[in-house]
């Protein structure tokens, strides 16, 4: 058992050694942070909807690019983050409007400008959280460390470890999840302002 014991202790010890070697090569990661552009989409579903007028769907991206250093060493290579090109923001907005409004229709048009709100109370959400966005990805980059390997044909493996760190590191999870909550918030709100005196007069 002892003969055992020490030879795992061998092993082990050069790979920590080589793994310390590499946090001489860690890098502070360059942050840059982009909204996506955006479309609009208006339909008519075929079949009554489920909701009184309409309403709209936000398509979500948040997607992180990033470029890696690589440093030759002895023994293998150090794969450190360098730059992460960061995507948050909304891609599309699919409005859907009740069949029974027709098209252009004073009901019509009283539904687009609130579901136009809702839109505004999306955009208003990546507006407003720039600077959280900013920390939360600075955060999540600088605790990375270089990653070590032996061959050079696992760089690529090693690049893709490095972006899971980054996606899955709780500020990055805690992002996302105030980004969900703030939608509900200031899509709440939306509803909660508009009293329907606008879609009421066109039945007037």
């Amino acid at each position: 058992m002892l003969k055992k014991i020490l030879f795992l202790l061998a092993v082990l010890i050069p790979n920590f050694t080589f793994a310390d070697d590499c946090l001489d090569y860690k890098l502070t990661p360059k942050i840059t942070i982009k909204s996506p552009v955006w479309t609009k989409s208006v339909v008519q579903p075929l079949q009554k909807m489920d909701v009184l007028h309409g309403d709209v769907i936000a398509t979500l991206i948040d997607e992180f690019e990033i470029t890696a250093d690589i440093t030759s060493i002895e023994d293998g290579f150090c794969v450190a983050l360098k730059n992460v090109d960061a995507t948050i923001g909304y891609s599309d907005f699919l409005v859907q409007i009740d069949i029974s409004h027709k098209p252009d229709s004073c009901s019509y048009n009283a539904i687009l400008q609130h579901e136009d709100e809702h839109i505004r109370a999306y955009l208003s959400v990546i507006e407003d959280n720039q600077s959280l966005f900013k920390k939360s990805i600075e955060n999540a980059s600088d605790s990375i460390v270089p990653v070590f390997i032996k061959n050079e044909k696992d760089i690529e493996s090693a690049i893709d470890k490095l972006n899971n760190k980054l996606q899955n590191h709780p500020d990055i999870i805690l992002l996302k999840q105030q980004i969900r909550a703030d939608e509900e918030i200031r899509n709440k709100r939306v509803d909660i302002n508009d009293t329907g005196e606008t879609l009421q007069k066109c039945f007037r």
